[in-house]
């Protein structure tokens, strides 16, 4: 005998709501994987997807193939207790062979007296900061593990401020640095940058050291670039100790351009309260 048409409507009203979860978490999971292999397993050498910071960016993504390249344009905003400071910045990064990434970044810092703050002896001179030329290699790459690993060195010659109306070399930064980062599962990525900064003054002969060690954790959005997350900046200088807290988003906007999002939120105000960051990032096509 046949079953009649109602009973197979009943049967569907009654499993599809609890089949439903299951379909979307399969979904997302095969959605999640697509993207991980587009990225990992279609070309040549092994790379893992990693989440890369937004702040303290990085030298190329982790493991970089060569030909990869990247521009970025930053504009940021800091409220210092006695000024306003403005960040803009210019960098290209490129990968001339493989897992080397190489960085060339011209940072400004422009300063502002609002009304209400400080006298205008109290604020630094504006000033392009200096020229930055930095290299990273990853010297791991473990999919299995899907953990990447890379030392970095980051020179910058600073410069003098635009008061001068001259283009002077006043000092060197020296910051050798560590990169570790791991992705767990699919979604969440940590990672770790820390290295030591010296400066050296030609001027005065003095020198300058403080250590950076910043770690970051984020959650990558299923099947996209899109991530949310926080970095934590730490310094630690003279005895002192100074933390800004940095929750971040990144959206992509077009294929190969992407907008990232950060707010700065100093554990201590004495100096700096709240920031603000954006950064603008674009990937010429790769042709592998």
């Amino acid at each position: 005998m046949n079953t009649p048409f109602w009973k197979y409507s009943l049967l569907a009203a009654l499993f599809l709501p609890t089949a439903y979860p299951s379909f979307a978490q399969i979904s997302n999971e095969v959605a999640d994987s697509l993207y991980i292999a587009e990225v990992q397993d279609h070309h040549e050498p092994d790379k893992v997807l990693h989440a890369e910071p937004l702040f303290i960016d990085l030298i190329r993504d982790l493991g970089a193939r060569k030909g990869e390249r990247e521009w970025n344009v930053g504009l940021g905003l800091t409220d210092n207790n006695r000024y306003d400071s403005y960040l803009a910045l210019v960098e290209y990064e490129w990968a001339p062979i493989n897992r080397l990434g190489l960085e060339v970044e011209l940072p400004f810092t422009f300063y502002y007296n609002p009304n209400g703050k400080g006298a205008n002896d109290e604020r630094p001179y504006s000033k392009l900061n200096g020229l930055k030329l930095a290299a990273q290699y990853t010297f791991l790459v473990s999919q299995k593990w899907k953990t990447s690993m890379a030392i970095g060195y980051l020179h910058e010659l600073e410069t003098a401020p635009f008061r001068e109306r001259s283009l002077r070399f006043t000092g060197n930064l020296y910051n050798p640095f560590f990169v570790g980062a791991k992705r767990w599962g699919n979604n969440w990525h940590t990672l770790i940058y820390a290295g030591p900064v010296l400066h050296q003054g030609f001027a005065s002969g003095k020198w300058h050291a403080e250590m950076q060690w910043n770690t970051n954790i984020h959650y990558m959005i299923t099947g996209t670039r899109n991530f949310v997350g926080v970095e934590f900046n730490k310094e630690f200088s003279q005895g002192h100790f100074q933390m800004v807290m940095r929750p971040q988003m990144r959206l992509g906007i077009a294929d190969n351009l992407l907008i990232g999002i950060v707010v700065g939120i100093p554990t201590s105000r004495q100096n700096e309260r709240l920031s603000t960051f954006l950064r603008l990032i674009y990937e010429p096509p790769h042709h592998h």
